[in-house]
This record gives structure tokens, C-alpha cells and sequence, in this order.
């Protein structure tokens, strides 16, 4: 059953937002190498329950925190997606080493993201 593997934290400030959750939650944010400016955060020990995420500059206003789901093909879901009443807000997204996405809303306005994890990705 596919369930959130990663959240996503948009920042205006993302140094200022490094610096905050450094100090308050002890997490460990490091630079990523990848294509994008983007921070990897280790929210906890491998044996605490939970997920890690990630960092970035917000884009737009109205992003806040995302949630991505994991599933073994984008493709499939977001089909099932539009099917159930969802909208895809974005094409799909391919991350070079990491997988491809599709950001939706759900029939809530909620705004989610599926994750097909694929080290080949390019």
C-alpha cells in the first residue's frame, strides 16, 4: 500500500529555514549535489519512526509543506488520479538520479505528490 516517504518544506528564506529547524529539532540539513538548489533533511535516527525530506525556495506564495507518496508507477496513479475526481497540477517531473513526480490536488484542494523512486532516471 503506498504511503508518504517524503515531505517537502518551502521557505522564502531557505538558509533562515535551515538554521530554525537545525536549532529547534536537532535535524540534519545538508546541501544536496543534484541539479537543483535543494537541502536533504534527516529528520531522525534510522530506527525512529518517520521520514526525512527537503528543503527548497518557496516558488510561489501559496506553497507550504508537501507530502509525496510513493508508488511504483506515476504513470498508473496519476491515471487513477484524474479518474477519482483528482487534477494534476504539474507534467511529470523527471528528478536525474532520483525518479519522476506529478504534483495534484485531491477532490479537496489538497496539494500531494506521487514519487516513483528510479536511480536510472535521467
Amino acid at each position: 500500500m503506498p504511503k508518504v516517504v517524503h515531505f517537502e518544506i518551502n521557505a522564502d528564506d531557505p538558509l533562515r529555514a535551515k538554521k530554525f529547524y537545525e536549532d529547534v529539532f536537532k535535524w540534519k540539513i545538508e546541501h544536496w549535489e543534484g541539479p537543483m538548489e535543494y537541502w536533504t533533511i534527516d529528520a531522525g535516527e534510522e530506527v525512529e519512526e518517520g521520514i526525512g525530506g527537503g528543503l527548497q525556495k518557496r516558488e510561489k506564495p501559496e506553497d507550504q509543506i508537501f507530502n509525496y507518496i510513493g508508488v511504483s508507477s506515476v504513470d498508473e496513479i496519476s491515471k487513477k488520479i484524474e479518474k477519482s475526481g483528482g487534477t494534476l497540477v504539474s507534467p511529470k517531473i523527471t528528478v536525474p538520479t532520483v525518479g519522476y513526480f506529478y504534483m495534484f490536488k485531491d477532490t479537496e484542494g489538497n496539494t500531494l505528490g506521487i514519487m516513483q523512486e528510479d536511480d536510472s532516471a535521467r
